[in-house]
């Protein structure tokens, strides 16, 4: 199959192929709006015409502070048609973010989505030398010395002629696959947000190699909660757009309803989406009726063990060093002598557990999660409920697709192969490849890799290996079949005064297996141990120690600073902390900490929900020392 040149192009050829195809389903207060493929292209012609009428021009940078909304695709699909440049935001970006990331992309045109988003940015647009304010959802008129104009000031001509048809379709003409589409700026886990680069030709390449890994179609509806601006979201939009399926713009508050009321095959998740599910279902029903939580919690278990050994019997789980026959052979008998007592009991959990199915709609087909690695204990629960996870690997310097563990791979326990016209390597310290089985730097090399970091030289020297490949900064390995495991962060690695290397990651996913733990990052770097600052769910956490220790906590700060009842809950954690499960005896917590508020976007948190460790320890900094000194 042909594919083509720019994303641009596709959008076009989408128009034609699937015009009367329904593309995008959105709502505007308690009003629904249901858009085709003829009327995305007609929108997205107009809106371009409108830009160039206020010359914007190919090459210029147009910043774009707005949420997820049906006018942002159609105004990342103008600017791409015009061949000028997005540099994306979301409204939650704190004031010194945006202005920082304005001035470093040269901006020369500000998109916000209301007014009140111009009303915020009042005193960076009067420090700047725009050419022009647009905004989406204004419904104020401003005057001409304000350069700002709404979109229905905009948009007033909404007539088409066939003149203006054919001057839109020969704009892709002027479009290369070399051509700068966007910078993102990455929120930063370690520092100064980088922007980066993507072309056309970056893009296109997930274009042509994500849809197979999930069987997409025409026909699909896709529900969509993540962050338009951000790549993985982004990218999920425009392989829908590719193949001419339908997505639906949700939000938190109607995400729940949404799964019903539309019934989507996919969705586009990040795992800590899931912790939210899994907390809200396990302790949701406990608390609603414990019985009944009891009989859930056994159909899950049931469910789980069933498919674990089905996955013994048929290979399709990770292999990382060869094993004699005899003690496969072990494994393979054991495994079957348990599903033959599993499978009556298999067969009514199935039967169960097809209610919890039915509240993701009851035809979800997939449910794609990226922007970080699913904690192991997740990953086997949301398949025990039914639902086909396809875990993906990915990062905004590539667009986002590496690796994904889709339809074509059913090696449980990995993030599955790198996907098409993709190289991967694994490399130690000296960054030279190791093999299958050991653990390094997970490096990449293709056409989906970015071509650098805007007006920053210094990231860009250290980006890439001698040899092209790009420096992830995530450690893995590879199975011998080929699958990708990630298993931490060389960046985010924890040294202790000892000199023992601490990954924090799959420390922290232990913890949050604890149903009132909110959030948890352990920290340590240069102490004699190991620490935890939790963010904790009040509720959940009085509900733990009534039944646990038959103790009522009081709703008193001091209550959380209980040195006995801190030590009894360090040593629940502890308990998971096991050399079982892989973990040291160094790995093991000295003290935890609970914190008084909650982890925000924009701050602690990226708007990819990673947590940005620099930040929260320079923010925390104090009680660091006292809980390790």
């Amino acid at each position: 199959m042909a594919f083509a040149p720019t994303f641009f192009h596709t959008f076009l050829e989408t128009c034609d192929r699937h015009r009367d195809n329904l593309a995008f389903i959105y709502r505007v207060g308690e009003d629904e709006f249901r858009v085709t493929y003829e009327k995305f292209f007609e929108d997205v012609l107009i809106l371009a015409r409108a830009f160039k009428a206020n010359k914007v021009r190919k090459g210029d940078k147009v910043f774009i502070l707005s949420d997820n909304r049906y006018s942002w695709i159609v105004t990342d699909m103008a600017l791409q048609a015009l061949g000028a440049v997005s540099v994306p935001r979301g409204t939650d970006t704190p004031p010194s973010e945006v202005e920082f990331i304005v001035n470093h992309s040269d901006a020369e045109f500000l998109i916000v989505e209301t007014d009140k988003n111009y009303k915020d940015c009042q005193a960076l647009i009067k420090s700047l030398k725009l050419k022009g304010v647009f905004i989406a959802a204004g419904s104020e008129k401003h005057s001409w010395f304000d350069k700002a104009t709404s979109y229905t000031e905009l948009l007033e001509n909404r007539s088409i002629e066939p003149k203006d048809i054919e001057w839109f379709r020969g704009l892709a003409d002027k479009i290369i696959p070399e051509d700068l589409l966007t910078i993102i700026y990455t929120s930063g886990t370690t520092g100064t947000p980088k922007g980066v680069m993507l072309n056309h030709a970056n893009i296109m390449h997930n274009v042509r190699t994500l849809p197979p890994l999930i069987r997409l179609q025409a026909d699909d509806v896709w529900v969509s909660i993540l962050p338009t601006w951000h790549i993985f979201e982004r990218t999920a939009e425009y392989i829908g757009i590719a193949t001419g399926s339908c997505l639906v713009y949700s939000s938190i508050r109607t995400f729940a309803a949404d799964l019903e009321s539309y019934k989507p095959t996919l969705v586009a998740t990040v795992p800590r989406i899931w912790e939210s599910l899994y907390s809200k279902i396990t302790t949701g029903l406990k608390k609603k009726d414990p019985k009944k939580a009891k009989i859930f919690n056994l159909l899950v278990r049931v469910s789980a063990a069933y498919r674990r050994n089905a996955r013994v019997l048929r290979d399709q789980l990770p292999v990382f060093k060869k094993r004699a026959f005899p003690l496969r052979l072990v494994d393979k008998v054991q495994a079957l002598v348990s599903n033959v007592f599993l499978f009556l009991p298999n067969l009514l959990a199935k039967k169960k557990l097809v209610l919890v199915q039915e509240k993701f709609g009851g035809r979800l087909k997939g449910a794609i999660s990226g922007g970080g690695s699913l904690p192991p204990y997740l990953d086997e629960w949301i398949d025990a409920i039914g639902i086909r996870i396809i875990n993906a690997y990915g990062m905004t310097e590539c667009s986002p697709g590496i690796a994904g563990r889709g339809f074509n791979c059913d090696i449980f326990g990995t993030i599955g192969p790198p996907v098409g016209e993709t190289e991967l390597r694994i490399v130690n310290d000296l960054g030279e490849p190791v093999p299958k089985g050991v653990e390094g730097e997970i490096q990449v090399r293709g056409a989906q890799v970015f071509k650098g970091y805007y007006k920053n030289d210094e990231a860009n020297a250290s980006a890439f290996s001698p040899d092209g490949f790009l420096r992830t900064g995530d450690l893995g390995r590879l199975t011998l079949t080929g699958e990708l495991v990630i298993t931490g962060r060389a960046k985010e690695i924890i040294v202790l005064a000892s000199g023992e290397n601490v990954d924090p990651t799959n420390i922290e996913a232990t913890l949050s297996m604890f149903p009132f733990v909110q959030d948890a990052v352990l920290v340590g770097q240069d102490k004699k141990g190991l620490g935890a600052l939790i963010v904790p769910d009040l509720e959940k956490l009085r509900e733990f120690v009534l039944e646990k220790y038959n103790q009522v906590l009081e709703e008193t700060e001091g209550a959380l600073r209980d040195k006995q009842l801190l030590d009894r809950l360090r040593e629940e954690m502890n308990k998971l902390l096991n050399a079982k499960k892989g973990f040291k005896p160094y790995e093991k917590l000295q003290n935890i900490h609970f914190l008084d508020k909650e982890f925000t976007l924009g701050e602690e948190l990226t708007n990819s929900f990673k947590k940005k460790r620099h930040v929260i320890e320079k923010k925390y900094k104090d009680i660091i020392n006292r809980l390790l000194k």
